[in-house]
């Protein structure tokens, strides 16, 4: 969440910034500006009670000491009064206080002044374009055509299965989906020094509410049934666990409620899990194919910084992201979102695009984000510079290192051949045991 010292003294800079974003979430910084000062009133007149009860209290003692009975039986009639008017007032402001949280947890972080201002995508910004397209068939096809042409895709069994938005890849399509994952997590291990980890799939509410995803985006994620073991009781008053919409989501709360060594930092995280999404705000967009599915494989990169460099993390993340392109030799682009465009807990972030020749426009298949300390807030997520020194939250970021189905449709699209073979990007080859699918 924001810093509310932040919000409460630069008010016109909160609403400022969520303008830019839209104005859609004024609402709920307008509730908070609104609840802090009415919670700032009360809390005087609630600290105002309890000074004098304490002072009254103590004075109480005092007389009975001096054998002064009336002053101690006037004394005690006077906290008797102040006692009964501070259950309503300490009740009010127990509301306003859990008011205000909700309130935060709705607000999403504030751009980053260097992000550009914009009102939709249209107006983010190229950043860099990378690689150009092979020659392709007169009329290259899409992932979908390729995939299924080959036999190594199928969308049919997929949907008698699970409905639609699912796949089933076999063979060929199988094994290469197992070799994008296993080559993106070499690079990172190996060449850019992320550490692997493999994470549970079902997390608790309070792990999602850590990193942004609940309680905006519930209705995007797969919710389990109700818990009755005791040791699944922290899934609170939702009675449930979620499935993973993303691997950032346990990768990032692993430093949860921690306080880090900051000589230590950064920590560079990756994992290749499935995610899980419902896609509800998608209604209509890539039904077909692999570009929007319920499920699918990623393998993410999170940092965990000082707040001093978290931006220059950013562009490295986005580097190291981006040399899975540059080595599979796809095509690409970075983009700087703006504004408008920006993730919910992200106040700077990249898109990396991949040119689908079949479809003949760009795709997203990664986006790297800096979330400031906008996470480890809501985490409680801090570090020490020193034995002494007092505890600071650090910033996090994150992002795909990449979606591996997107990457598998782009080497379909980009790898097409006339004679119906599909080319296999050299440096995966290995990875695959072959140099192309016929």
């Amino acid at each position: 969440m924001n810093d509310p010292k932040l919000l409460r003294a630069q008010p016109e800079r909160a609403r400022k910034g969520i303008q830019d974003r839209g104005g859609r979430y004024l609402p709920p910084l307008e509730r908070f500006l609104s609840l802090e000062e009415e919670r700032r009133v009360l809390l005087r007149d609630v600290e105002d009670l309890r000074a004098r009860r304490n002072e009254a209290s103590k004075a109480i003692g005092q007389a009975k000491a001096k054998k002064d009975e009336e002053t101690a039986r006037r004394l005690m009639e006077e906290v008797s009064r102040l006692k009964a008017g501070m259950p309503e007032k300490e009740d009010r402001l127990g509301k306003i206080d859990a008011e205000v949280k909700d309130c935060l947890l709705g607000i999403p972080n504030l751009p980053h002044e260097s992000v550009p201002v914009g009102k939709s995508e249209a107006d983010n910004r190229v950043v860099l374009e990378e690689g150009r397209p092979e020659p392709m068939p007169a009329k290259p096809l899409d992932h979908i055509g390729v995939g299924e042409r080959l036999g190594i895709v199928d969308f049919a069994m997929a949907a008698r299965l699970s409905g639609s938005r699912f796949a089933v890849l076999r063979g060929a399509g199988a094994r290469l989906e197992r070799s994008i994952a296993q080559f993106m997590l070499d690079v990172q291990t190996k060449q850019n020094g992320y550490l692997e980890h493999w994470v549970p799939y079902l997390v608790l509410p309070k792990i999602l509410e850590g990193t942004g995803q609940l309680p905006k985006f519930e209705a995007d994620l797969y919710k389990t049934g109700q818990f009755e073991e005791k040791e699944n009781a922290e899934a609170g008053e939702r009675g449930a666990m979620f499935l993973i919409p993303t691997a950032e989501v346990p990768l990032t709360n692993l430093v949860r409620e921690e306080i880090l060594d900051a000589a230590k930092l950064p920590l560079k995280l990756t994992a290749l899990t499935p995610c899980f999404r419902q896609e509800s705000g998608s209604y209509g967009k890539d039904v077909r194919g692999l570009i929007r599915n319920h499920q699918f494989d990623k393998v993410e990169l999170v940092w965990v910084t000082k707040p001093e460099d978290s931006m220059e993390a950013l562009e490295q993340l986005t580097r190291d992201a981006q040399k899975i392109l540059q080595l599979l030799k796809l095509p690409h682009r970075v983009i700087e979102l703006c504004t408008s465009d920006l993730g919910f807990a992200s106040c700077k972030a990249y898109d990396l695009e991949v040119f689908f020749p079949g479809e003949g426009r760009y795709r997203e298949v990664s986006s790297c984000s800096n979330c400031w300390d906008y996470q480890a807030r809501r985490m409680g997520a801090r570090m020490r510079r020193g034995p002494k020194a007092p505890p600071e939250f650090v910033h996090t970021l994150n992002g795909s290192g990449l979606a591996v189905g997107r990457v598998f449709a782009a080497i379909l699209e980009n790898g097409q051949r006339a004679d119906g073979s599909v080319r296999i990007p050299e440096a995966l080859a290995p990875y695959f045991g072959a140099e192309e699918i016929r």
